[in-house]
């Protein structure tokens, strides 16, 4: 159980510097070439916010899955102690 709140706290550590370092850093689009490696990243990877809408979706599995960790948990205590044993 402890890996998975440790999982989570990092995705959502990881979630919000990137919220904040997007929010603080201004990019200027303007002049953008085809040609150019900065613009092609600066376009498809840091203005569409990939990183932060994946951390996103990561963040709300993990909840999903802590969440169905102790349900099995709660429900079946012998078999879930048997098999995290095991």
């Amino acid at each position: 159980m402890s890996i998975l709140v440790v999982n989570q706290s990092v995705i959502d550590i990881c979630g919000s510097l990137f919220s904040l370092i997007t929010t603080v850093v201004k990019t200027n689009i303007k002049g953008l070439s085809h040609d150019s490696v900065y613009d092609q990243f600066l376009c498809r990877f840091w203005l569409t916010k990939i990183p932060f809408w994946s951390l996103m979706v990561t963040s709300t599995y993990g909840i999903l899955l802590t969440t169905l960790s102790r349900y099995f948990a709660v429900i079946y205590p012998i078999k879930y102690k048997h098999v995290i044993i095991n």
